[in-house]
C-alpha cells in the first residue's frame, strides 16, 4: 500500500466510522451474534444454551442455561477415522498434521476450535483445526450436513453474521479469511489476511468484519529482538459485503505511537464497546490489555494486569503459543471487562472507566472468555483442569464451576431447538 493510498484509506475509515456512530447504526451493541430484529416469540422453540467446544476430546458439551448442566455431548468428528486415512495418504499433510499436534496442540490434536449455532437452532458450524476443515452438523442425528476444507493446513477461528448466513473462518497456513455460505458450505469469497490470521468480529449491524492476525506463535524465536521473524501481524476493518479491506494497522506501531514502545503486533482476542467506538484487545507476552479508539484511530490506554508468581519466573518461549492474556468479554451494559489470564492461571473483572479490578485465582490456565446471551455473567473456560467458571459482572464473584470435556477453549452462547432436548426438559 503507498503512503498516499493507505492515508485516503484511514481518512475514509475514520469518516466513515464517525458517521455511522453519528446516524446511531454502531449504538446498542450487545456484544450478542443475535439479529436486532430476533424477537421473545422463538423462546417456544428456541433455548437457550451455552455451547463449550473440548479441543482435545473432539466434542462440544451443550450446558443448559440458567443451571449450567450438560444437556448434550456432541461428537464433531464423527469422521475421524476417514479423515486421518486421506492424512496418512497425504505426505503434506501428514507433516502439517503431526506439525499442529506437537507445535500447537501440546502433543494432542486440536479437533474443535471454534462453533457457532445455526439461527433455527438444528445445526452447530464448527471450526477443526487438525482437519483443516469446517463442518456443519445436524444436531439431531449428529450427521455432517456440508464439509468445507479451508485453503492451506488448518482453520481456526471464525465469526457469524447476525443474520446467520455467512461464516468467516481463518485458514492459518494460507494467510487468507474464508467467507462461507452457512446454508451450502460454500466459500463466497476470501479476504487477505497477514501470518497465521486468527480473530475475527462481526459489528453489530453486519456491515463490517474486524480481523487480526497474529504470526507465528508456534515458533521459539520470541526474544523481542527477533519480532520480524513472527512475520507480518496487522489489523483489518473489512466491508462484509464486497470483502474490500477498508482500513488497516500494526497494532505495535500504534503502541509506540502512544508511547508503549517494543509491545508485539499480534492482536488476540477483542471487544467492542456497546457503540463500537472503542475497541479493546489483547497482544502477545502482555499481560493486560490495551483500548483503542476507532473513530480517532490511536491508541487510548493500556491497563496493566497483575503476573502470577509463577507465571513471573517464566521466559517467553515458555508461554502458551505466545499467551499471556487470552480472552476478554465485556458485559451487556458496557461498564466492566472481563479477563482469561491464561498464564496467570486467574480471570479478572476490569471496570472500564477506571481499569480497576477483581482478580479470581481459578487455579488452572484459563483460555476463553464469553459473555452471557443476558450480558450479566462472564463464562470463562478453564482449559487447564476442564472446567468452566460462571462469574457475575454485578457482584464480581464466581458463581458457578461446571465440569467439561478435555480442554475446554472457545465457549459460545446459542439459540437451539427445544425439540433436541424434549428428554431433557
Amino acid at each position: 500500500m503507498t503512503e498516499s493510498t493507505g492515508s485516503r484509506r484511514k481518512t475514509l475509515h475514520t469518516l466513515f466510522i464517525a458517521s455511522l456512530i453519528g446516524l446511531g447504526v454502531l449504538s446498542g451493541c450487545d456484544n450478542s451474534n443475535e439479529s436486532p430484529s430476533a424477537e421473545a416469540p422463538e423462546s417456544k422453540t428456541l433455548r437457550d444454551v451455552l455451547i463449550v467446544g473440548n479441543n482435545w476430546e473432539g466434542t462440544a458439551d451443550i450446558l443448559a442455561v440458567p443451571g449450567y448442566q450438560r444437556l448434550q455431548r456432541v461428537n464433531v468428528v464423527p469422521d475421524l477415522e476417514e479423515r486421518r486415512s486421506e492424512i496418512l495418504r497425504n505426505p503434506v499433510r501428514l507433516i502439517y498434521y503431526h506439525a499442529i499436534r506437537q507445535l500447537i496442540g501440546e502433543g494432542n490434536d486440536q479437533l474443535v476450535d471454534d462453533m457457532y449455532a445455526s439461527k433455527d437452532g438444528k445445526t452447530l458450524f464448527v471450526s477443526r483445526p487438525s482437519l483443516a476443515d469446517v463442518v456443519a452438523i445436524d444436531l439431531a442425528s449428529g450427521e455432517i450436513v456440508w464439509r468445507t476444507p479451508v485453503a492451506g493446513q488448518r482453520s481456526d477461528h471464525m465469526a457469524i453474521s447476525p443474520d446467520g448466513t455467512r461464516l468467516v473462518v481463518s485458514a492459518s497456513t494460507a494467510n487468507v479469511v474464508h467467507v462461507i455460505d452457512t446454508a451450502t458450505g460454500a466459500i463466497l469469497g476470501d479476504v487477505p489476511s497477514g501470518d497465521s490470521p486468527h480473530e475475527s468480529v462481526f459489528s453489530h449491524d453486519g456491515k463490517l468484519i474486524y480481523h487480526a492476525s497474529i504470526g507465528l506463535v508456534y515458533t521459539p524465536l520470541d526474544n523481542p529482538i527477533l519480532d520480524t521473524s513472527k512475520g507480518e501481524r496487522f489489523f483489518e476493518i473489512i466491508d462484509a459485503e464486497t470483502l474490500e479491506v477498508l482500513h488497516t494497522f500494526n497494532p505495535a506501531e500504534k503502541l509506540e505511537e502512544a508511547g508503549y514502545p517494543g509491545m508485539s503486533a499480534a492482536m488476540r482476542p477483542m471487544a467492542h464497546s456497546p457503540d463500537e467506538r472503542f475497541l479493546y484487545f489483547q497482544v502477545s507476552f502482555f499481560h493486560g490489555f490495551v483500548e483503542y479508539d476507532l473513530q480517532e484511530d490511536r491508541v487510548t490506554r493500556v491497563a496493566e494486569l497483575p503476573v502470577s508468581e509463577e507465571a513471573a519466573g517464566l521466559r517467553r518461549d515458555q508461554y502458551i503459543l505466545d499467551s499471556a492474556h487470552h480472552g476478554i468479554a465485556m458485559s451487556g451494559d458496557g461498564e466492566k471487562l472481563c479477563i482469561a489470564g491464561t498464564m496467570s492461571n486467574y480471570a479478572a473483572i476490569v471496570q472500564r472507566d477506571t481499569f480497576e479490578y477483581k482478580i479470581h485465582d481459578l487455579g488452572a490456565r484459563t483460555y476463553w472468555a464469553t459473555t452471557s446471551e443476558d450480558g450479566e455473567y462472564c463464562y470463562v473456560s478453564v482449559a487447564g483442569d476442564d472446567t468452566l467458571s460462571v462469574i457475575s459482572y454485578a457482584t464480581e464473584e464466581e458463581v458457578a464451576r461446571v465440569s467439561v470435556g478435555d480442554h475446554p477453549q472457545r465457549a459460545r452462547t446459542a439459540r437451539l431447538s427445544r425439540s433436541l432436548f424434549e428428554s431433557a426438559e
